[in-house]
């Protein structure tokens, strides 16, 4: 990735050489370096210095949202789940590169830790980790989790830093036809519609499909998930004009929405993430998620 303007203000300050010699050092040395580091830039700070960064910072401001309501409402969910779901507590931090290595995703949007770690950023990923761990062991995974997230990023004015996410991932070796990946979309479709029914069934809620150019999943969406989705509660609708998601899913991307389509609540898709870290390509994988406090919101 090129440089942008900011790195190459400091590497431009620095004593010549001191890139490569950063570059070459072993893991090890470079994290006991920038552990140095923040050591001596933590004993330097000072009280009124902490204030002034929790006032000011976005990524350390808490949340608006009434912890006790958004506790029931994570609640109610988990005890919608299935019960062949497994159910995870994920750490705070993922391996370096958990991200970047299976979606393009820029580390720039993600919080890079001293110790080889990044803060974690999107469930999805780390339960897609898992799931290509357990599948070694099992036919199929289905993995869900509930994580408050922290990315890099700038939403914009008055967006946090930081929100929680309701995160399912199913993994599952293919099986012809575009039928595992029929099987998977109507499970996970039917959670949600079961979830946005009984929780936000006075908004309006809709769940949005879009075949990315593939008219295998096309002929499956039609004929096998379609009808496993009956009734009107929670309509299920074409977007065949959606372009953001194309080169992150494959194949099938969805949508989550409260208001008749206008307030986004909800996103996932097939991915290839589960066949490239087994190594596998007949390995099919759908991840998807709910962002809770945007159900919980005024």
């Amino acid at each position: 990735m090129p440089e942008n303007s900011a790195e190459s203000r400091v590497w431009a300050a620095l004593p010549p050489g001191t890139r490569a010699a950063l570059a070459g050092l072993p893991a090890a040395d470079l994290r006991t370096l920038l552990l140095a580091v923040a050591r001596d830039r933590a004993a330097a700070a000072r009280p009124a210095d902490v204030v002034r960064r929790w006032r000011e910072d976005r990524f350390v401001r808490p949340s608006g949202i009434d912890p006790r309501t958004l506790s029931r409402l994570e609640g109610r969910i988990w005890e919608l789940l299935p019960a062949d779901v497994a159910r995870l507590e994920l750490s705070p931090v993922a391996p370096l590169g958990t991200c970047a290595t299976v979606a393009p995703v820029s580390q720039n949007r993600i919080v890079t830790t001293m110790r080889g770690t990044e803060v974690l950023s999107d469930p999805t990923n780390a339960l897609a980790v898992e799931a290509a761990v357990r599948r070694r062991q099992a036919d199929e995974v289905h993995l869900a989790a509930a994580h408050r997230v922290l990315r890099a990023q700038d939403f914009g004015p008055g967006a946090a830093a930081h929100f929680r996410l309701f995160t399912l991932v199913s993994s599952a070796r293919d099986s012809g036809s575009g039928r595992t990946e029929a099987r998977l979309l109507a499970r996970h479709l039917t959670f949600w519609r079961t979830v946005l029914a009984e929780l936000a069934g006075s908004a309006a809620p809709a769940l949005h499909v879009t075949v990315l150019d593939d008219a295998v999943l096309a002929d499956r969406l039609a004929d096998t998930v379609r009808p496993a989705l009956t009734g009107d509660v929670v309509p299920l609708r074409d977007e065949p004009e959606r372009e953001r998601g194309r080169g992150y899913y494959r194949g099938v991307a969805l949508r989550l929405t409260l208001a008749d389509g206008a307030r986004e609540v909800g996103d996932g898709g097939l991915t290839d993430w589960t066949a490239r870290l087994t190594g596998d390509a007949k390995e099919r994988c759908l991840v998807s998620c709910l962002a809770t406090e945007r159900l919980v919101e005024p």
